[in-house]
């Protein structure tokens, strides 16, 4: 696998995939640890994954999909639809913590009652402020990042899509009445030769626009 450094600067968002090609199962296996592996706020873990492959499951997602995103999703090897929770519920937040406890995260019931008190207190501090589909959005992107990179450290390529129409996409996956909503998607595969976004060079804001130092 290549550095960070190296997958930042060479990765990019693919217009065209080679529809030939496909992610082997045990690659996309491995896709779906990043986006489960990814880090959260207070390890609230507030999202969802819908994932498809087949004609079938494009056929079935495309109509929250714009003309100009279409390609993005035909020409794909796989897609995953990212969903963040609009409600925090006790009994989701309990769960958190029975998992963690499984999982050997507490050394102290102390311990296990202060981070299970800190998740409650910090979840309904942003139902409170009323932005907490908000919060839970931001959470869901730190995912797809880590996918996005993730996805280049293997060779394969990437396109996120926030271009679409998301009621339409809730609308689709059934999302009325289960506390969920549709945030974004990423499309996967590998780039089509003649994929003309590969060969333009990057380009960013120098560290002089963008970063000061507080020393």
């Amino acid at each position: 696998m290549k550095d960070f450094l190296q997958i930042s600067k060479e990765r990019y968002t693919t217009k065209h995939y080679d529809a030939t090609k496909k992610i082997s199962d045990k690659d996309f296996e491995t896709l779906l640890e990043f986006l489960r592996l990814a880090p959260s706020a207070v390890n609230v873990q507030p999202w969802y994954f819908y994932t498809g492959s087949t004609q079938k499951a494009k056929d079935f997602i495309l109509p929250c999909i714009p003309d100009f995103n279409i390609p993005r999703v035909e020409e794909s090897s796989h897609f995953v639809v990212i969903c963040a929770r609009t409600l925090l519920n006790e009994d989701f937040l309990n769960s958190l913590t029975v998992k963690e406890e499984l999982d050997g995260r507490f050394p102290s019931e102390k311990i296990k009652e202060a981070i299970d008190s800190h998740r409650k207190s910090f979840s309904n501090m942003h139902k409170d402020l009323g932005d907490l589909k908000e919060w839970t959005a931001k959470q869901a992107y730190i995912a797809m990042t880590a996918l996005l990179y993730g996805a280049a450290s293997m060779g394969i390529d990437s396109t996120p899509i926030e271009g679409m129409d998301f009621d339409k996409a809730d609308e689709i996956l059934g999302l009325k009445g289960k506390g969920m909503k549709t945030v974004a998607m990423v499309t996967l595969g590998y780039r089509a030769p003649d994929d003309s976004n590969a060969t333009r060079p990057k380009s960013r804001l120098s560290k002089a626009q963008v970063f000061s130092s507080l020393d």
